[in-house]
């Protein structure tokens, strides 16, 4: 027969183990805050100076500055489509010293096709948020007689793709929708980053490139390339009259998955974040911290002014979004993803 013993604590000491639960969060808070004061942070850029993702952190580290009492030193760590960073980031394994923007759809799209350049697993990073979304855009060139989507599909038409890295988002996004619209595409790859894609494009030497809408409208703006449609389930805030490739083209069961595909893919590119592993009270203080500033009505209006536009989503959300992408894909589509996207 069990026999239950019942222990009868001093009322003092209940009380005094209740204040300290109480108060040992906003304890580990207050020591997280103080971890930061006068060190050295470093803002990890996964792209070289001047372009979207460097603006952003340019933009982020006076207030991470101002917010922790930390230095925050941007570093640019380009290469191979963001991956370099991302690798560097995911072996820093515990560095609370260390956040940086993932580029999300290239590292997503890496890991999903098992690319043996992405050392990392996407999941595990300590995410910070969300900074923005990103819909992409299929450009054409001015110079081509190519300029609307029927045109691209009339059968037989050859299409060059300015693309970068195998999978720098020029190149991996333009081989998604060459394969989704069965087009006859060859993929010029190499270009270091969508302005030098963009050039060539101009030049007549390219007739498309797949570039985030924030590119693609200054690109639009120049004269460079025109809009032929948006690779998402919803209008650019660039473009808001030019239609999705859903509503410009009645689309098969099988071109709408691989465009769904895509864009959920594309909606993680600009995801704020520490290494994996870094102590919890850590990640929850530059959580905290990271919401404050994403979501400060007057660093949104700043934003706007320069066309660096904040769309917040907290951690939880990117970690699900993350997650959805990553396991939602089946094996046969999986392999048909790796097949197209790796294919020379």
């Amino acid at each position: 027969m069990p026999v239950h013993v019942c222990v009868k604590l001093p009322f003092a000491f209940v009380l005094a183990a209740f204040f300290w639960s109480a108060s040992a969060f906003p304890a580990a808070a207050e020591d997280a805050a103080a971890y930061y004061k006068g060190k050295t942070v470093k803002f990890i850029v996964p792209t070289p100076p001047g372009g979207g993702f460097d603006a952003y952190a340019r933009m982020l580290a006076p207030l991470i500055e101002r917010e922790t009492g930390a230095t925050v030193v941007v570093q640019n760590m380009p290469g191979a489509g963001g991956l370099i960073a991302a690798n560097g980031m995911y072996a820093a394994s515990g560095d609370a010293l260390m956040v940086g923007i993932v580029n999300g759809n290239a590292a997503a799209m890496a890991q999903l096709v098992d690319d043996p350049s992405a050392r990392f697993d996407m999941a595990k990073y300590g995410f910070l948020g969300l900074i923005t979304t990103s819909p992409w855009v299929w450009l054409a060139s001015p110079k081509s007689k190519m300029q609307t989507l029927a045109d691209f599909r009339k059968a037989g038409a050859k299409i060059i793709w300015s693309g970068s890295g195998q999978m720098g988002g020029l190149s991996d996004g333009a081989a998604v929708t060459c394969a989704a619209l069965k087009l006859n595409c060859t993929i010029i790859r190499g270009y270091q980053g969508s302005a030098q894609g963009a050039l060539a494009l101009a030049r007549g030497e390219t007739d498309a490139m797949y570039v985030s809408d924030g590119s693609a409208n200054n690109y639009v703006a120049n004269g460079d390339a025109k809009a032929v449609a948006t690779i998402s389930t919803e209008r650019s805030r660039y473009f808001p009259k030019l239609p999705t490739i859903f509503e410009a083209a009645k689309l098969t069961p099988d071109e709408k998955w691989w465009f769904e595909f895509r864009a959920a893919v594309d909606n993680v590119q600009r995801t704020l974040a520490m290494p994996p592993n870094v102590p919890a009270d850590r990640l929850a203080y530059m959580q905290k911290v990271a919401k404050k500033i994403l979501t400060d009505p007057a660093v949104i209006a700043d934003g706007e002014k320069t066309e660096r536009y904040i769309d917040y989503k907290d951690p939880t959300q990117v970690k699900k979004m993350v997650n959805t992408i990553l396991v939602s894909i089946t094996p046969e589509q999986k392999k048909r993803a790796k097949d197209v996207i790796l294919k020379e």
